[in-house]
């Protein structure tokens, strides 16, 4: 039996989440929320991506493509990892690998996700290169 693959698309810009916090009074006291636009993201994801019967439990590998429709964004997909928790995984914190690649398409801003159970560590040989363990 193969590896567990789900793939979808939602149409529509996602909110960066690092830059899209306002501040409001809650009780008397300052609080950070998520803004219109970030709260309008997430609920735009609901009605777009069904949930799995079968949630991931496994850890995973996510690819997204994210097209925006300005050069302005910054490359941010951490409202979209939010988004998938108890819809395509359990729990954001199964992610382990993500590959996130940046598009540009004025007329037609949308994501598209490839998530995937992660087989072993699946790190690339190649990066022990870079510095291996250290010595001792």
């Amino acid at each position: 039996m193969g590896r567990k693959v789900h793939c979808f698309q939602i149409l529509g810009e996602p909110a960066s989440k690092a830059n899209s916090r306002k501040i409001v009074m809650i009780k008397g006291r300052p609080a950070s929320i998520k803004s219109d636009k970030a709260r309008n993201y997430v609920k735009i994801f609901a009605e777009q991506c069904k949930k799995l019967d079968e949630l991931f439990e496994c850890d995973v590998n996510v690819e997204i493509i994210i097209y925006y429709s300005s050069r302005r964004p910054d490359l941010d997909e951490s409202l979209i990892l939010d988004c998938m928790q108890g819809v395509i995984y359990k729990n954001d914190r199964q992610v382990k690998q993500k590959h996130i690649y940046w598009g540009l398409d004025k007329d037609c801003p949308r994501i598209i996700v490839r998530v995937s159970a992660l087989e072993g560590s699946n790190i690339p040989s190649n990066l022990g290169c870079l510095f291996g363990r250290p010595k001792e």
